[in-house]
């Protein structure tokens, strides 16, 4: 299993939280549409003899681009490669791009998967976090798009300044009274170089309080998996049938091309990502050259790959893949160290894979640091 990501870097505006690549001038959209095609053609034979079955539009926000711009880097990716005969194809989307006409064009297009930066339901959280949209835009949004689209995802952030554990609850609610089959939810990030960083340090805002958030995640893994959805990622949760297939294939090892400036790709042994820079990216790929960094992973890389996504999931590690992938030398650091969590109640081992407890998943990825290996191998 393989999945191609596409990176579209454009919004209307920056949120006040995000550090991802992106660019609020929409000037060389048709230009870089161009440049997306031409990388997937350059790219093919990465995947000469591996079958597609995940499209992923990310950003940015890919709901900004039209259905003959998302239709024409689809066929491109057909035409390019051996893809799956039902693979899953997700486009990101904002509430205010998903107007009721927006919506039904979507239809028309080979997208079987929306994922909606709902956020939040609240207008005070929205503005704090400067969001495109408003508050009934993503009721909206979500009353249409339940109506012609059956597996849909929606974001939520917890842990926002001023939102109380009442108002966290609300939203969730009101997510679950729209049936959708999938929530991804995160904990609000101060990111470095972020408006928001800089208001905290100015004092124009509070800080995040991380007591807060801790309590709020537990909320939402009570709440949901009393509605029907499993955990079966730190932050996502699906009914049966809707986990994000793109995203389990990430968590899990597998191979993905990363398209666009500041796209990431995996083949296993080596990780590489795109030029952070539209102008930069577009003058490369016209001249038949890739903007890529390349950097080859050690065993070392790998193992703490490996321990830090696997202990995200429901499906934690395995002791066995660990010992053949690594040597046994891994396994037997691995169960030395995770003892400590065993012993406190933060990790446990079942059936041969070590997996976090409820109450130590929401600090998975600190005891995953923990269990790494210094890369000298």
């Amino acid at each position: 299993m393989a999945g191609i990501y596409i990176h579209i870097p454009f919004c209307k505006q920056a949120c006040h939280y995000c550090d991802f690549h992106f660019s609020t001038s929409l000037k060389k959209k048709d230009e870089l549409v161009e440049a997306l095609a031409k990388e997937i053609k350059l790219r093919k034979a990465e995947f000469k003899d591996t079958e597609v079955q995940t499209i992923y539009f990310g950003g940015g926000t890919p709901s900004l681009l039209t259905n003959d711009e998302l239709q024409l880097l689809i066929d491109t990716v057909y035409v390019n490669y051996k893809v799956a005969a039902n693979p899953e194809i997700t486009l990101e989307a904002n509430p205010d791009d998903l107007s009721s006409k927006r919506i039904i064009e979507l239809t028309n297009t080979p997208i079987n998967r929306l994922s909606i930066g709902i956020q939040s339901f609240f207008e005070s959280d929205l503005k704090l976090m400067n969001r495109a949209h408003n508050a009934e835009e993503a009721k909206a949004c979500l009353e249409k798009a339940t109506t012609h689209f059956d597996n849909i995802s929606v974001d939520l952030i917890y842990g926002i300044q001023g939102a109380s554990n009442e108002q966290w609850l609300q939203n969730i609610e009101m997510a679950l009274s729209y049936n959708i089959p999938h929530i991804s939810s995160y904990a609000l990030t101060v990111e470095p170089k972020t408006a928001l960083s800089s208001f905290i340090k100015k004092g124009i805002i509070d800080d995040v309080d991380d007591e807060q958030a801790h309590e709020q995640f537990h909320l939402l893994k009570d709440k949901l998996e009393a509605s029907g959805f499993i955990h079966y990622e730190l932050s996502n949760f699906g009914k049966e049938g809707y986990f994000s297939k793109n995203n389990s294939a990430y968590w899990q090892g597998k191979p993905y091309i990363g398209i666009g400036p500041s796209a990431h790709s995996f083949n296993g042994k080596q990780r590489a990502w795109n030029v952070r820079n539209n102008s930069k990216y577009i003058k490369a790929i016209n001249e038949n050259t890739l903007p890529i960094e390349i950097e080859t992973l050690t065993k070392t890389d790998r193992y703490n790959e490996y321990i830090m996504t696997g202990l995200r999931t429901i499906w934690g590690v395995s002791l066995d893949k660990v010992e053949a992938d690594f040597g046994k030398s891994f396994s037997e650091y691995l169960i030395e160290h995770a003892n400590v969590f065993i012993n406190e109640h933060l990790l446990y081992i079942d059936d041969r894979h070590l997996r976090v407890t409820k109450k130590g998943q929401f600090l998975s990825d600190g005891i995953a640091s923990e269990l790494f290996k210094l890369n000298l191998i």
